[in-house]
């Protein structure tokens, strides 16, 4: 099933913002994770949803766009407590991706990205913990900004796996994607040019050879804007020890988040969700510590690779968006190397920013550009000034 980005638990008409502002005029969709006063907030459960009571204020980041001039237009649908990265709500179903028919639109934030990706809303709120905001902004052709971890107020947010949790936000145009982070993102920006480039080889090595080649003839087009390139090795030992140890502390802050919950309710969790949670039900917090000493390493050997005014270059998604009507089996396999790309930013606490930097066989296909840590802004400046050879790199697979 798929169709409308919006929860059936919507609110009934738009709240308009501020009549000035640095987004006035411009209308915003919000993941049913963040509160809206006078709405009750779902997480993408309909059991979780039965036993919230309507929130008393705005979230902040909502409250932040409202009073920049926002007008916000509608609730959109998530992943179940927003623990996928397909899109597929088994509650509520799958928003359509309007620029991949028949593909998914990612998750967590799936409602967020498609609703931007079918120009029905100018910007749009969501979050990113495993790449919630990185994977459907690739998928359904937008930009999408992971910040900085703590740079953006997460009051008034469900929370996941709070080491890893931040907000973020989608938007068709990267004008539009810099004035929200004017907006939303606090402080701790580092100041700093811009001035190196390193393409992180053993990354573009996970993606399939037609996103690594389009993102890679990008890099080259767009060269006379970028800071010379060099070749760099993220994980020397490969990606798979840090994506098993982020895979391990999230699912334990994640049952810590939401066990409780489940074991007391038994909710009818979804496909893939339900496998999940049952995982995160037997993680140890002797099996979480030492999985924390990985990601420390892992931090810091990122960290170092991209201190203030370096950028790293890797593919946003190892391939274009999945068929819709794929086993669960093929979707999984799909999660864990996705999983390889996305855990670098997350364990790094690092702002990583997609854009969507053309197409294969007529599905969108996203580069990842990421920061130092305060380097957000940077980034979107780069963003704007990049926009400009996005699409420019024809399909070479359109007529196969």
């Amino acid at each position: 099933m798929s169709g409308s980005f919006f929860v059936p638990h919507n609110f009934s008409a738009p709240i308009r913002g501020s009549q000035v502002g640095p987004l006035a005029g411009l209308t915003a969709v919000v993941k049913d994770m963040y509160d809206v006063a006078g709405t009750r907030t779902g997480g993408g459960s309909p059991e979780w949803l039965m036993g919230q009571q309507p929130a008393t204020r705005h979230a902040a980041v909502v409250q932040q766009i409202l009073a920049a001039g926002a007008t916000i237009t509608g609730k959109t649908i998530c992943d179940e407590f927003f623990y996928s990265i397909t899109g597929m709500n088994a509650h509520y179903g799958t928003p359509s991706n309007a620029r991949a028919p028949g593909r998914i639109p990612g998750g967590s934030s799936s409602g967020s990205a498609a609703a931007c990706g079918a120009n029905a809303c100018d910007f749009a709120l969501g979050s990113d913990t495993g790449g919630s905001v990185r994977i459907p902004a690739a998928f359904n052709g937008v930009y999408g900004l992971r910040p900085t971890h703590g740079r953006v107020d997460l009051r008034g947010a469900m929370p996941m796996a709070p080491t890893f949790d931040v907000a973020g936000w989608f938007a068709n145009s990267p004008g539009i994607l810099r004035h929200v982070g004017a907006v939303l993102l606090g402080r701790g920006v580092i100041e700093v040019p811009v001035a190196f480039l390193k393409v992180a080889s053993d990354a573009f090595a996970e993606a399939d050879n037609d996103v690594a080649m389009l993102g890679r003839s990008f890099l080259q087009t767009a060269a006379s804007t970028l800071p010379q390139a060099t070749e760099v090795i993220a994980a020397p030992d490969g990606f798979e020890d840090w994506r098993e140890a982020f895979r391990i502390v999230q699912a334990w802050e994640t049952w810590q988040t939401f066990g409780g919950f489940i074991a007391r309710v038994r909710p009818a969790l979804g496909p893939g969700v339900k496998e999940r949670m049952e995982f995160a039900a037997t993680v140890t917090s002797d099996q979480a510590d030492a999985a924390r000493v990985t990601c420390t390493v892992a931090r810091e050997r990122i960290r170092a690779i991209v201190p203030p005014g370096t950028i790293m270059a890797l593919p946003t998604s190892p391939s274009v968006a999945p068929r819709a009507d794929l086993g669960p089996d093929e979707l999984q396999s799909f999660r864990i190397r996705a999983m390889r790309l996305t855990c670098i930013a997350g364990l790094a606490g690092l702002p990583q920013v997609s854009l969507p930097v053309g197409t294969i066989c007529g599905c969108p296909v996203g580069l990842s550009l990421i920061g130092w840590a305060g380097g957000d802004e940077a980034l979107l400046d780069l963003v704007v000034l990049l926009a400009r050879y996005c699409g420019l790199i024809l399909d070479r697979h359109a007529d196969s």
